[in-house]
Parts: structure tokens; C-alpha cells; sequence
């Protein structure tokens, strides 16, 4: 997929922690809060494709989708509906780089900048072990300065 570039690496193995410009979003693990847009002509879908649709209309990621997302989702019902009447690997290869763009899989969410929200705490976003972090890149410049020989 040319043009995405490599997945960011964790903040926490960062050599420099500088703050991050883009703040990512994290998305309600329950997936929308408010009403969906049902797929128009649902009736006429196999139920393979019923069922992919209501599994993206229901998951997180769904919860920062707008109308043009929605409109990328509908017409990508059509071609998931394609591929389950007769599968090629041309119509596979469209799904995955639509589904790519609507955070389909979990690298796909860290690109984006996305993570799902823990059960326990739905809005708080953790930055795991930024104390511990610090801790030890001070232990290692004092471990430096302090086994250095003394010079005479």
C-alpha cells in the first residue's frame, strides 16, 4: 500500500519524548452512542454481507464516522457483496484498502491514532509508564556519572 508509511512506534519506546502534535482519539469500546444509518436496500444483501455491515455500523471505530464515511462504508457493501457471489482477489484487495482507511484492523487504528477505550475507565486515556520512563533515563545518567573513574 503505497503511501501509508510505516506504523508509529509507541510513544514509550520513543528515544525522544517530545509531546505528540497529534493528539489521537479514543473511541467508546460499545461504538456509537446515537442512531446509525441502516444500509439502503438491506433486504437485497446476502446475509454474509448483513452481517459485515452490522458488525462495522456497531463497532468503535463507527463512533467517529461522518456521512462520507457512511457513503464509503454503503458503497463498499456493494463490492463485499460482489466477492461473496464470486470471489477474486482484485475485489478482496478494494475491501482491504477501504476498510483500511475506516480502521479495519488494529495497526490500521494505531495509524490513525486511535484507540478503544478500557471497560473500566470509557475516557481516560492512559500514557503507560511516562513516570517510569523518566525514572530510568535519569538512572542511567546518574549510573554514567557516577561509575565514571575519577581522573586525577
Amino acid at each position: 500500500m503505497a503511501g501509508v508509511g510505516p506504523v508509529p512506534k509507541d510513544p514509550s519506546q520513543r528515544r525522544r519524548r517530545n509531546a505528540d502534535i497529534t493528539a489521537g482519539a479514543v473511541l467508546p469500546r460499545g461504538g456509537p452512542e446515537g442512531p446509525t444509518p441502516a444500509l439502503p436496500g438491506g433486504h437485497d444483501y446476502d446475509t454474509r454481507t448483513l452481517s459485515w455491515y452490522e458488525t462495522w455500523r456497531t463497532a468503535p471505530q463507527a463512533s467517529a464516522f461522518l456521512a462520507t464515511d457512511w457513503q464509503r462504508l454503503h458503497m463498499l457493501a456493494q463490492l463485499v457483496e460482489q466477492y461473496w457471489q464470486e470471489p477474486r482477489k482484485d475485489l478482496l484487495a478494494e475491501i482491504r484498502l477501504n476498510e483500511a482507511s475506516l480502521g479495519g484492523t488494529a495497526a490500521d487504528r494505531v495509524r490513525l491514532r486511535w484507540s478503544v477505550a478500557d471497560e473500566e475507565a470509557p475516557a481516560a486515556r492512559k500514557t503507560p509508564g511516562k513516570n517510569k520512563a523518566a525514572a530510568s533515563r535519569r538512572d542511567r545518567v546518574l549510573k554514567v556519572v557516577n561509575d565514571q573513574p575519577e581522573s586525577s
